[in-house]
């Protein structure tokens, strides 16, 4: 039988995750890995493997814990409100941990070596999915006339896509949450109104 664990798995990974949401890939050094999970490289090694094994654990413990939001957006009953509660959560997430604001996904991916392909391509599919998503939604959204039939679902999820990852970057610049919101704001006053009662109640 293997030598039993003399540490917490469930916490440490939640620890190594906030390091690199705070750092990003490769921001983050094994050192700083292990002094925030409390264990040495080996037991971390050991329990998680290597560091791209590690953020892919840390990548999927965020998406579960952080990013339910996005799944329970697409499920509101119009495009718009969908869009609205992405935003909000997403503000209140990029600036909700001081010591780690913006996004986990994008601070990951915003600069990286050759070496760190594997992940920054990881990254560039999740958000990709994400977009997918959308479409997908907004498209449903015209085909109910909660959209008009002028609106491109594609451009539509790549404009709020844009808008969401330029907040994370200026959540982890230090804008201020009002500040945020003030885009958010902006964001939807352009936002297309179909003509379904649904659509003019949400607008």
């Amino acid at each position: 039988m293997g030598r039993h664990r003399e540490f917490d798995v469930e916490k440490a990974l939640d620890a190594v995750m906030c390091v690199f949401w705070r750092k990003g890939y490769e921001g983050a050094s094994y050192a700083d890995l292990t002094e925030a999970a409390g264990v040495e490289r080996p037991a971390l090694y050991s329990a998680f493997g290597n560091k791209e094994a590690l953020f892919r654990k840390a990548l999927v413990r965020y998406y579960e814990r952080y990013l339910d939001y996005i799944p329970a957006a697409l499920t509101l009953p119009t495009a718009r409100e969908a869009a609205a509660h992405i935003l909000d959560n997403a503000i209140d997430l990029n600036t909700r941990y001081p010591d780690h604001r913006g996004c986990l996904v994008i601070n990951g991916v915003l600069a990286g070596s050759d070496e760190a392909e594997p992940i920054r391509q990881i990254l560039i599919d999740a958000r990709a999915d994400a977009e997918v998503q959308l479409r997908e939604r907004f498209e449903r959204a015209k085909a109910e006339g909660d959209l008009p039939e002028t609106t491109k679902p594609d451009a539509l999820a790549a404009f709020l896509m844009a808008v969401l990852h330029g907040m994370a970057v200026q959540a982890k610049a230090g804008f201020s949450r009002e500040t945020l919101e003030a885009v958010a704001e902006q964001a939807l006053s352009t936002w297309p109104a179909g003509g379904s009662t649904l659509s003019r109640e949400s607008s």
